[in-house]
């Protein structure tokens, strides 16, 4: 039996759908499922998202295990194309490309295909990431409606580079930029990512991307999705492995880092750096034993981490459940401990942890 588990709440994940819908209601959504569905199980999750118009993943694997898994929405791939064989497959699996640099656009031009892809332009507005520049924009626009081997309908998209932050101008300004870049073509726009729904609805177009906030938790500085109606989907728990007595002034796991102040009882619970874990949360990052919370005390190990319980009045014992996060305990709050996000958290689930997905 494996100790530490992921559970995946299915009516979570529908509920967060759901409420994508009601922050951009005259949006179409496109459910983003890149790095394993924010580590969630792919395939899995894109089958309980029946609901949305469309899948996005980062990179042309990902968009054939979800074809493998027998799903049939249109898939749009987010870094696009790499070689130009790849549009066969493109075309054959009914995938659509973003195109976002001049390489992609020739390859587009000269290759011998069939029938047109569906593509979608990316414009730079401001996240200097992927993107053709402004200036380059009507030059692109007019070859991809040239081209034989891209269909008519160009769909137009950016990506926002501050929309956590309500604070920072910089997302009016992409909004700006691109509205006066594309005012007059009447093709579809795609701009908002999850903090983008939720924050900036001047932005949210003919197509949303939500990924983040699909699972649960915010995209949003200092915020828990609880703030935004949302349903955390993972939970994840382990169990305690060992009670131990630890006397004032002693020290604690490796390094020596944490020294008891007092007498006191730790639980050893069975999670680590090795389940995903991060190895940086910091002393008193919180977990949760029957309904309450305690501190970890020292560094977290490959397989183990030490959490201090006090005198043990609550009768705390081997075998009894620990959240490490969940609807009791925001990844949010851990990312925090651990001065990272709440995406590489997720993301970092090793295939040690079970999952159980709860219908």
């Amino acid at each position: 039996m494996r100790l530490a588990i992921a559970e995946i709440n299915l009516q979570a994940l529908a509920h967060n759908l759901a409420q994508v819908r009601q922050f951009a209601p005259h949006s179409k959504i496109m459910a983003v499922l890149k790095a394993n569905a924010y580590g969630h199980g792919l395939v899995k999750i894109a089958q309980h998202l029946n609901a949305a118009d469309a899948f996005a993943v980062a990179r042309i694997d990902e968009a054939l295990a979800l074809r493998a898994g027998g799903l049939t929405k249109p898939i749009v791939l987010l870094e696009g194309f790499f070689h130009q064989d790849d549009l066969p497959i493109l075309l054959a699996n009914n995938f659509q490309t973003i195109i976002h640099d001049e390489n992609q656009l020739a390859a587009l031009e000269k290759a011998q295909l069939d029938a047109p892809i569906n593509c979608w332009l990316k414009i730079n507005t401001g996240m200097h990431r992927l993107g053709i520049a402004a200036t380059q924009f009507e030059d692109f626009y007019q070859r991809l409606r040239a081209t034989k081997n891209a269909n008519n309908a160009i769909n137009l998209m950016t990506h926002f580079s501050c929309a956590d932050d309500v604070n920072d101008i910089k997302t009016a300004q992409q909004i700006s930029l691109f509205d006066s870049l594309v005012t007059g073509k009447q093709q579809a726009h795609c701009l908002a990512n999850s903090a983008g729904i939720i924050a900036w609805p001047a932005g949210h177009g003919d197509w949303v991307r939500p990924g983040l906030m699909l699972y649960g938790v915010s995209p949003m500085l200092n915020c828990t999705g609880a703030q935004h109606s949302l349903k955390p989907v993972m939970r994840l728990t382990t169990k305690v492995i060992a009670i131990r007595d630890v006397e004032a002034g002693q020290c604690v796991g490796y390094g020596g880092r944490w020294q008891s102040s007092k007498t006191t009882k730790l639980a050893v619970v069975a999670m680590g750096y090795g389940d995903g874990y991060p190895r940086h949360a910091k002393h008193g990052t919180p977990v949760v034993i029957g309904n309450k919370r305690y501190g970890i005390a020292g560094n977290v190990s490959m397989d183990m981490i030490s959490v201090d319980i006090g005198d043990n009045s609550d009768n705390i014992k081997v075998g009894d459940e620990v959240v490490m996060w969940g609807p009791e305990l925001p990844v949010e709050e851990i990312a925090q401990c651990a001065t990272t996000i709440p995406y590489e958290l997720l993301c970092n689930i090793t295939p040690r942890v079970s999952y159980e997905y709860l219908e």
